[in-house]
Protein backbone atom coordinates (compact mmCIF):
# COMPACT_ATOMS: atom_id res chain seq x y z
CA UNK A 1 0.00 0.00 0.00
CA UNK A 2 1.99 3.32 -0.78
CA UNK A 3 0.97 6.75 0.50
CA UNK A 4 -0.54 8.53 -2.14
CA UNK A 5 1.57 11.79 -1.40
CA UNK A 6 4.83 10.12 -2.02
CA UNK A 7 3.75 8.81 -5.07
CA UNK A 8 6.57 9.95 -7.22
CA UNK A 9 9.35 9.51 -4.51
CA UNK A 10 12.83 7.79 -5.59
CA UNK A 11 13.18 5.64 -2.12
CA UNK A 12 16.34 4.68 -3.37
CA UNK A 13 17.58 8.67 -2.93
CA UNK A 14 15.22 9.61 -0.25
CA UNK A 15 14.99 5.98 1.66
CA UNK A 16 16.39 5.03 4.75
CA UNK A 17 20.17 5.62 5.25
CA UNK A 18 22.94 4.02 6.99
CA UNK A 19 25.84 6.62 8.12
CA UNK A 20 28.56 4.32 9.48
CA UNK A 21 30.55 5.01 12.45
CA UNK A 22 33.50 6.71 10.27
CA UNK A 23 31.05 9.08 8.19
CA UNK A 24 29.84 10.89 11.33
CA UNK A 25 30.18 15.00 10.61
CA UNK A 26 32.71 15.89 12.86
CA UNK A 27 32.31 20.00 11.79
CA UNK A 28 29.89 20.49 14.70
CA UNK A 29 30.13 23.14 17.91
CA UNK A 30 32.41 21.59 19.54
CA UNK A 31 32.98 22.63 23.89
CA UNK A 32 36.14 22.37 25.11
CA UNK A 33 36.72 18.92 26.56
CA UNK A 34 34.70 16.87 24.73
CA UNK A 35 34.68 15.51 21.01
CA UNK A 36 31.16 16.05 19.40
CA UNK A 37 29.95 13.96 15.87
CA UNK A 38 26.97 14.08 14.88
CA UNK A 39 24.29 12.98 11.96
CA UNK A 40 22.81 16.07 11.63
CA UNK A 41 21.33 18.19 8.64
CA UNK A 42 24.58 18.77 6.48
CA UNK A 43 25.10 14.37 6.29
CA UNK A 44 21.21 13.11 6.23
CA UNK A 45 19.31 15.75 5.44
CA UNK A 46 17.43 15.17 9.38
CA UNK A 47 15.41 18.59 9.71
CA UNK A 48 13.89 17.55 13.02
CA UNK A 49 16.36 15.30 15.32
CA UNK A 50 20.85 15.94 15.86
CA UNK A 51 21.94 12.52 17.06
CA UNK A 52 26.09 11.93 17.78
CA UNK A 53 28.42 10.24 19.42
CA UNK A 54 30.43 12.11 22.56
CA UNK A 55 33.53 10.96 23.90
CA UNK A 56 34.55 12.97 26.66
CA UNK A 57 38.92 12.11 27.48
CA UNK A 58 39.45 10.40 31.46
CA UNK A 59 39.37 13.41 34.07
CA UNK A 60 38.01 15.99 31.45
CA UNK A 61 34.89 18.00 31.90
CA UNK A 62 33.34 20.54 29.47
CA UNK A 63 32.81 24.22 30.19
CA UNK A 64 29.64 25.39 31.54
CA UNK A 65 27.15 25.42 28.33
CA UNK A 66 23.36 25.23 27.56
CA UNK A 67 21.87 24.44 24.43
CA UNK A 68 19.06 27.16 24.41
CA UNK A 69 15.56 25.83 23.59
CA UNK A 70 16.61 22.11 22.59
CA UNK A 71 16.23 19.06 24.44
CA UNK A 72 18.83 16.70 24.96
CA UNK A 73 19.08 12.93 25.40
CA UNK A 74 22.21 11.32 26.67
CA UNK A 75 23.30 7.31 26.69
CA UNK A 76 25.88 6.36 28.38
CA UNK A 77 27.33 3.90 26.22
CA UNK A 78 30.35 3.30 28.30
CA UNK A 79 32.12 4.94 31.43
CA UNK A 80 30.68 6.91 34.27
CA UNK A 81 29.03 10.82 34.08
CA UNK A 82 28.75 12.98 36.64
CA UNK A 83 26.76 15.72 35.48
CA UNK A 84 26.09 19.25 37.62
CA UNK A 85 23.62 21.71 36.65
CA UNK A 86 21.73 24.71 37.69
CA UNK A 87 22.65 28.53 38.40
CA UNK A 88 25.83 27.61 39.92
CA UNK A 89 26.30 24.09 39.27
CA UNK A 90 24.95 23.39 42.57
CA UNK A 91 23.30 20.35 41.57
CA UNK A 92 24.82 16.74 40.52
CA UNK A 93 23.96 13.13 39.80
CA UNK A 94 25.48 10.22 37.86
CA UNK A 95 25.19 7.58 35.23
CA UNK A 96 26.49 5.02 33.90
CA UNK A 97 26.73 2.39 31.05
CA UNK A 98 22.81 1.60 30.04
CA UNK A 99 21.52 4.82 32.06
CA UNK A 100 19.93 7.76 29.60
CA UNK A 101 19.95 11.45 30.89
CA UNK A 102 17.72 14.47 29.70
CA UNK A 103 18.69 18.01 29.79
CA UNK A 104 15.48 20.60 29.21
CA UNK A 105 16.02 23.89 27.47
CA UNK A 106 18.26 26.38 29.02
CA UNK A 107 19.64 24.39 31.70
CA UNK A 108 23.22 24.92 32.39
CA UNK A 109 25.16 22.38 32.76
CA UNK A 110 28.72 20.52 32.76
CA UNK A 111 29.43 17.02 31.82
CA UNK A 112 32.24 15.23 33.77
CA UNK A 113 34.16 12.17 33.13
CA UNK A 114 33.99 10.66 36.96
CA UNK A 115 37.00 8.43 35.82
CA UNK A 116 40.11 9.36 35.49
CA UNK A 117 41.42 6.19 33.39
CA UNK A 118 38.41 5.82 31.30
CA UNK A 119 36.73 7.75 28.50
CA UNK A 120 32.97 8.28 28.59
CA UNK A 121 31.34 6.96 25.53
CA UNK A 122 28.23 8.39 25.06
CA UNK A 123 25.40 8.77 22.50
CA UNK A 124 23.36 12.29 21.97
CA UNK A 125 20.30 13.06 20.48
CA UNK A 126 18.62 16.36 20.50
CA UNK A 127 15.34 17.44 18.97
CA UNK A 128 16.27 20.14 16.38
CA UNK A 129 18.94 19.57 13.53
CA UNK A 130 20.94 22.76 14.99
CA UNK A 131 23.55 21.83 17.86
CA UNK A 132 23.11 24.89 19.55
CA UNK A 133 25.66 25.16 21.95
CA UNK A 134 25.97 28.45 24.47
CA UNK A 135 29.13 28.09 26.75
CA UNK A 136 28.90 30.24 30.39
CA UNK A 137 30.75 31.39 32.39
CA UNK A 138 29.61 30.48 35.73
CA UNK A 139 31.17 30.56 39.13
CA UNK A 140 30.52 26.97 40.23
CA UNK A 141 29.67 26.27 44.05
CA UNK A 142 32.46 24.35 45.78
CA UNK A 143 30.23 20.91 46.75
CA UNK A 144 27.37 20.69 44.69
CA UNK A 145 24.27 19.08 46.28
CA UNK A 146 23.74 15.59 45.52
CA UNK A 147 20.64 14.96 43.42
CA UNK A 148 19.60 11.25 42.56
CA UNK A 149 18.28 9.90 39.33
CA UNK A 150 14.66 8.95 40.41
CA UNK A 151 11.97 7.42 38.42
CA UNK A 152 9.49 3.96 39.09
CA UNK A 153 12.60 1.67 38.30
CA UNK A 154 15.44 3.49 40.59
CA UNK A 155 13.68 4.73 43.81
CA UNK A 156 15.77 7.15 45.77
CA UNK A 157 17.97 5.63 48.22
CA UNK A 158 16.00 6.58 51.31
CA UNK A 159 12.89 5.07 50.04
CA UNK A 160 13.95 1.41 50.15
Amino acid sequence: MSDPNHEHVDWREHGVKVIKGDQLDTNTAQTPGMNRAAINAARVGAQKIWAGTVTIHPNAKTGTHHHGALESVIYIVRGQARMRWGEHLEFVAEAGPGDFIFVPPYVPHQEINASTDEPLECVLVRNDNEAVVVNLNIDPVETPEEVYWVDPIHKHPHDH
